[in-house]
């Protein structure tokens, strides 16, 4: 886990860290918007058979090529991103790259009760909101995008239709949010980059280390059924699809639910299983 700074010193230092207030930023440099027009020609290029289908696509950054990666460094590295989260943080806050989560996200807004569903309708990103001595900080890096989608940061009151070389910073876990709009399929391709940070106090290298690898886990459970259950086609899909959608409905009352009945289902599960084996 690579560390992109601290921030600055003379800030108040705090015990806990309160939720990150979602923020609105701008690429405006011309070498900025250069990177982005060459990323939207090169994705524009690779992805035109997923671009012309309904469903969301993610591809993690990591999996990309090189050189591809390296431009997307310049954005996701960039001190606009870093200071626009440093200004939100107590004194001696660490701000670490979660890089081996980013993703490349082609978004196609599509409701039919798949894993991908998530992606529009309210909800929090992640559910460990209880977490208080660290957050993730979310960028969506809009590469190309059109103000026919708006979306909407409900805890912050925020609401933007984002368009081309714009970004928005938000609390993973604790930003209740969702988007606006209808499929045309003749609208500007919204292409995006997500991309997240970990924040934790100062002196917190243990708890960051345990917030790395319980954000990470759930991020990856989570994105793993998703990706399986999005436009669902057989049972399976269509049962992962059914949970993927209930679990978020539980996370926005309450973030132990989901848990709560992911740990119940285990549980009966082997009690079943333990059941069987009884009589054999």
């Amino acid at each position: 886990m690579s560390i992109i700074g601290t921030t600055d010193e003379a800030k108040p230092q705090a015990r806990f860290l309160r939720r990150f207030p979602a923020t609105i930023g701008r690429f405006d440099a011309p070498a900025d918007r250069a990177v982005i027009d060459r990323l939207v020609r090169w994705v524009e290029a690779r992805y035109a058979e997923d671009l012309a289908k309904r469903p969301s696509k993610h591809a993690y950054v990591s999996t990309l090529p090189a050189s591809v990666v390296a431009e997307i460094d310049r954005l996701r590295d960039s001190p606009i991103i870093r200071d626009l989260i440093a200004r939100e943080l107590p004194a001696g806050s660490t701000i670490a790259p979660m890089k081996h989560t980013d993703e490349l996200y082609l978004s196609h807004y599509n409701k039919d009760r798949g894993g991908d569903q998530g992606l529009f309708d309210k909800h929090y990103d992640g559910n460990l909101r209880f977490l208080t001595s660290s957050i993730v900080v979310r960028a969506l890096i809009y590469l190309q995008s059109d103000d026919t989608y708006k979306v909407v940061f409900d805890d912050s009151r925020v609401e933007k239709a984002f368009t081309t070389y714009e970004f928005g910073l938000l609390d993973f876990h604790r930003e209740l949010h969702w988007v606006e709009g209808a499929f045309n399929p003749a609208d500007r391709q919204r292409i995006l980059l997500k991309c997240n940070y970990l924040v934790t106090l100062r002196g917190g290298a243990t708890v960051g280390r345990v917030a790395l690898a319980a954000n990470t886990a759930v991020f990856y459970v989570v994105k793993a059924a998703m990706e399986y259950s999005k436009s669902p086609r057989t049972p399976a899909q269509v049962a992962v699809g059914f949970l993927c959608n209930l679990f978020r409905r539980l996370n926005i009352l309450h973030p132990a639910l989901p848990l709560a009945l992911a740990a119940g289902g285990l549980a009966a599960l082997a009690g079943a299983i333990g059941y069987g084996v009884s009589f054999l």
